[in-house]
């Protein structure tokens, strides 16, 4: 992969989603192994900044860049120079005087880490900005898919909940069509982006119509954080119109994945029976998080890169 950073899928090739996974293939059986080590990034500086609470993406990045032999620090926003007011860009030119490799960044504003890859000579990874992108989450999603079925060609995929603060749906259209998956997006009117349409998705409120027949049925957190109040009437109402359940996932076809970026509030997104049915693959999507960021981590610190 030529590229120097990875703030997005949007623009991505195939080609380069296809190397990503091919590599995370090889870091599963690493994970997977009694020995979790080697020397790939032996004398590379990995550094997770994030601004917003996380648990997986965090963990995953830690431990991928432990796994490959980095020497990786944590750095807490709130712990920081950051809470007495330094600017991103003061924030990011600090690290590269430190002889950083890789920052690997979360944060709630849209765009925040374009803005801090112009700044900085070390390799940016986007761990998930405002409601913009989250490429690992993204390709994880499809590595799961690709593991358990061999591929995306021509599969459909229904995605249901808060589309409009999510930034995982974002990076899963772009990444998915990208790898020949047809995408139906469902959920209430007011958390449908408006304009998603033109991304080359299906757009709609009817759940069970998205559900139908698909092979891959995934739920989508509903942010709180984010959100205005108002934009359902509650919480049990959305569950009852919008939450997959063992009855909704019927209609998916008898062998369709269930999958969930976490962390799932269940009986709203789903029910406990569905999050944790034979279909379900959630607990593998954290375990192939850790394997696609080994994949990319390595991929940006070769000396190839060029953009």
């Amino acid at each position: 992969m030529k590229r120097k950073h990875l703030l997005g899928l949007h623009g991505v090739s195939r080609e380069e989603i296809e190397k990503i996974l091919n590599q995370a293939a090889f870091m599963k059986k690493v994970i997977v192994s009694d020995h979790k080590r080697i020397p790939t990034l032996q004398g590379k500086s990995v550094v997770t900044l994030f601004y917003e609470n996380s648990t997986r993406t965090r963990m995953s990045f830690e431990l991928a860049s432990k796994y490959m032999g980095a020497a990786s620090a944590n750095m807490s926003a709130s712990a920081s120079s950051v809470a007495k007011g330094e600017t991103l860009v003061d924030t990011g030119a600090t690290l590269d005087m430190m002889g950083v490799d890789v920052i690997i960044m979360r944060h709630p504003m849209s765009g925040a880490p374009h803005l801090l890859s112009q700044h900085v000579n070390a390799s940016v990874v986007n761990a998930g900005d405002g409601m913009n992108e989250h490429p690992t989450q993204a390709l994880l999603d499809m590595y799961t898919i690709r593991e358990k079925r061999g591929g995306l060609d021509g599969m459909k995929i229904a995605i249901i909940g808060d589309v409009l603060h999510s930034r995982v749906a974002r990076s899963n259209a772009y990444g998915m069509k990208t790898m020949g998956a047809d995408l139906y997006f469902a959920g209430p009117s007011t958390l449908m982006p408006p304009g998603f349409d033109h991304l080359g998705v299906h757009v709609g409120n009817d759940v069970r119509a998205a559900v139908e027949n698909a092979d891959v049925v995934m739920g989508l957190r509903i942010q709180r954080e984010r959100q205005k109040a108002g934009l359902f009437p509650s919480v049990r109402e959305y569950a009852h119109f919008f939450g997959i359940d063992m009855n909704v996932l019927k209609l998916a076809k008898k062998d369709a994945l269930v999958m969930h970026p976490g962390p799932v509030n269940r009986g709203v997104e789903l029910s406990s029976f569905t999050a944790d049915c034979e279909q379900s693959v959630i607990r593998e999507q954290v375990q192939n998080g850790v394997a696609i960021r080994m994949a990319v981590l390595d991929m940006l610190t070769r000396k190839e890169q060029t953009r």
